[in-house]
């Protein structure tokens, strides 16, 4: 797909709208259906396609894996540091009416931080995994490469009628 200029032309155009969707979805989720997880496998889905139309090495330079090492991280912490931040304000572990004087206020912004930290922490993994899954093909095709060049330039071993010689090959094999 990377030398279709058609494909590559669409993903342009669709992979920020992709990204604006996963931002709407993180964003109404306090209001509708949608929230961290949803958002998260979208904005995920974005790179997917980058990497699929563009190749797996640009999208390893457009998204690092340190990128999702920060991610990973960001978002397990801005959950975290929403609950220990309710604690710190005399409330209990996640309990938003602590986090401000007005309680609706507090509630939306409590949902607002945890559902943030949870769509960063999803798109990260989902990405990692994509990565991961997808490296690993390269991988498989490379050691088939390997060995099939290997098998090709190596003779075939001469077979020899003697006991003696298929035991000591038994041996190294690992037999008896």
């Amino acid at each position: 797909m990377q030398d279709d200029p058609v494909i590559r032309v669409v993903a342009k155009v669709l992979i920020p709208a992709i990204m604006l969707f996963a931002l709407y979805v993180q964003f109404h989720g306090d209001y509708g259906p949608g929230g961290g997880f949803q958002a998260g496998v979208i904005f995920a889905a974005a790179f997917v396609l980058n990497a699929v139309v563009f190749g797996l090495h640009q999208a390893r330079q457009v998204w690092p894996l340190r990128y999702n090492l920060i991610g990973v991280s960001a978002g397990v912490l801005l959950y975290g540091g929403t609950g220990v931040w309710s604690m710190l304000a005399g409330g209990n572990y996640l309990d938003y009416f602590a986090l401000e004087a007005d309680p609706k206020a507090a509630q939306h912004l409590g949902i607002l931080l945890v559902e943030f930290g949870v769509g960063l922490t999803v798109a990260a993994v989902m990405v990692v995994l994509f990565f991961a899954f997808a490296g690993r093909a390269s991988h498989i095709e490379l050691v088939a490469k390997t060995t099939a060049l290997e098998a090709t330039t190596s003779k075939p071993a001469s077979k020899s009628g003697s006991k003696s010689g298929s035991k000591s090959s038994a041996k190294t094999r690992g037999g008896a």
